[in-house]
């Protein structure tokens, strides 16, 4: 009896696997693709209206006017009345790292420690999330998966989110390391006692000598070729030679101004601040430094009582103003709300940004910030066919409606839980 337990079991299990397992990622580009007819907005600035876009092997092979006089190959797609956007990039996100935040065992966003930039996020990238999945839909194509938690967090890598395992996914390995500089203000412990509001933190300067301190060691320990094999300091030396970027979480003014002098001071070179609640404030400091802004995401509320009231909003249009190099993140909204990265580029619009440097904050400034504009990024000859279809604005939840996406040529599937869903009790509300 015992036995046939076990094999109910087993095959209990394989068939839950199976029916929640993500769609099998598309085959390799086999044949020439060509989109005709639609308006293209390249992620650089620029737009072409009744666009020809051809590509093959993965790579884009020609852009420009329909009208030109070009033999058409392959599959032909008409895109008339249609739009065609380059993949949207999503940073600093913990996708594919956390499916379930109350089942523990589905964590692996936040490690033991509170210096370990010897942690690596790609290792841990489940390819088959639901989450990841659910990118897609929206035009979401990419993303750098971060780590959470502690003082420097540990490293990220970006991926691209139609793949069998994280070796098929990684688009860049390594990528950068994660510091989140010490706060000058700290939540209150209501349930000790103290106020729920903000209260001076103390150990502030502590805090930030023990980061200092960190990194003089890892420029020590680097110097140094008889060494025993120090995991952390190892591992942050890519950053000491510009191999890898120093993404900085920091967001008040002070610390901004801190963390972005003091870093300068021990030559980091590559330093990317994320978050910027009040970069604005800092916004020449940022510049003469040549510092690009992953700014937090516009669906939120401002920090504080006396801010004005559309600050969030704002903000990107206020950087990008400010001469700045920023891209949008999701901020510390839940992984699932990265699909509305086109949306809060949207808001950016609604607050007088010009749409087609809006849509350059997902897509060409975010892959000139993570360095992987080379290939990403925008719609050019020689780069990634990493694009898709819209029948309207992807900047407007309302008109957003994918019928084809490509990941470096491969045309993925737009189906997710949430349409398979849709589409089940459509039926029965519909009565079939």
């Amino acid at each position: 009896m015992k036995k046939y337990t076990t094999i109910i079991c087993a095959l209990f299990l394989s068939f839950s696997l199976t029916s929640l397992a993500q769609q099998t990622p598309a085959p390799k580009q086999s044949e020439t693709i060509s989109i005709e007819g639609a308006t293209a907005h390249l992620g650089n600035g620029k737009i072409i209206e009744n666009s020809l876009i051809m590509f093959e092997d993965g790579i884009l092979t020609f852009v420009g006017s329909a009208t030109q006089k070009i033999a058409r190959k392959g599959t032909l797609i008409n895109g008339k009345n249609k739009h065609v956007y380059p993949g949207f990039i999503a940073p600093s996100k913990a996708l594919g790292l956390i499916e379930v935040n109350a089942v523990r065992a589905s964590n692996d966003q936040d490690e033991i420690g509170e210096i370990i930039p010897h942690v690596r996020s790609l290792i841990a990238y489940n390819a088959e999330s639901k989450l990841v999945e659910s990118m897609r839909p929206n035009g979401v194509l990419i993303g750098q998966i971060t780590p959470n938690g502690g003082r420097i967090s540990g490293t990220s890598s970006i991926v691209q989110f139609d793949a069998w395992n994280w070796e098929d996914a990684a688009i860049k390995v390594d990528d950068g390391i994660h510091l989140n500089w010490p706060t000058t203000f700290r939540k209150g412990k209501w349930w000790l006692g103290e106020s729920k509001g903000f209260l001076p933190n103390k150990k502030y300067n502590k805090q930030v000598d023990e980061v200092i301190s960190f990194i003089r060691n890892s420029i020590a320990y680097g110097k140094n070729i008889a060494k025993e094999i120090n995991p952390a300091f190892s591992a942050f030396q890519g950053v000491l030679n510009g191999s890898q970027k120093l993404y900085v979480y920091a967001n008040g003014e002070k610390e901004i101004i801190d963390a972005i002098t003091k870093l300068k001071k021990e030559n980091i070179v590559e330093v990317v601040l994320v978050g910027g609640y009040e970069a604005h404030k800092t916004s020449s400091l940022l510049k003469d430094n040549k510092i690009p802004v992953l700014v937090q995401f516009t669906h939120n509320l401002p920090f504080f009582e006396d801010d004005d009231y559309d600050l969030p909003y704002k903000l990107p249009k206020i950087l990008v103003d400010a001469g700045l190099l920023v891209g949008i993140q999701n901020g510390a909204a839940s992984n699932f709300q990265t699909r509305n990265l086109p949306f809060y580029a949207g808001q950016a619009v609604g607050q007088g940004l010009d749409k087609e440097i809006a849509l350059q904050l997902i897509s060409g400034n975010t892959a000139k910030i993570l360095g992987i504009d080379a290939m990403y990024g925008t719609i050019a000859v020689g780069k990634s066919a990493t694009l898709f279809i819209s029948s309207g604005d992807a900047l407007d939840m309302r008109t957003n409606q994918l019928s084809h996406a490509f990941i470096d040529g491969r045309n993925i599937s737009l189906e997710t839980h949430q349409t398979e869903l849709w589409k089940r009790y459509m039926k029965k509300y519909n009565g079939k």
